[in-house]
């Protein structure tokens, strides 16, 4: 599935580290904490408890999207605003984070996120 499902060399995470729990930030503000994680090779992603910021949902987010990670702070930055964050296609169950369609738009979503806009 691509890079966007591995977290970037320069993010400051280190293979087995547990981010459950840590404060999610966007470019923007605050989102929420994280609640699950997977570390499938392939398929490395955060599932994010926004509490009442989204409804009282989760959004899935791709390890791609984290740009840094503050221990010290149990923090994780990422790389989209909470309206990105927001628009995301919506995650509802846990079987979803085996599903290829599923993650193959969520991929697709913020990889497209990443693309410099045309001058």
């Amino acid at each position: 599935m691509g890079g966007v499902w591995t977290y970037a060399q320069d993010s400051g995470y280190t293979s087995g580290q547990s981010l459950v729990g840590f404060t999610v930030e966007a470019t923007d503000g605050a989102i929420g904490h994280v609640d699950r994680q997977q570390d499938q090779p392939g398929r490395q992603h955060l599932v994010v408890d926004t509490g009442v910021w989204v409804f009282g949902k989760s959004v899935l987010i791709p390890a791609g999207a984290v740009t840094g990670i503050d221990p010290e702070t149990r923090t994780v930055k990422v790389s989209s605003t909470q309206e990105e964050i927001k628009a995301a296609p919506r995650f509802t169950t846990d079987s979803e984070t085996a599903d290829d369609d599923y993650l193959s738009a969520v991929g697709a979503y913020y990889v497209a996120l990443r693309r410099p806009l045309a001058p």
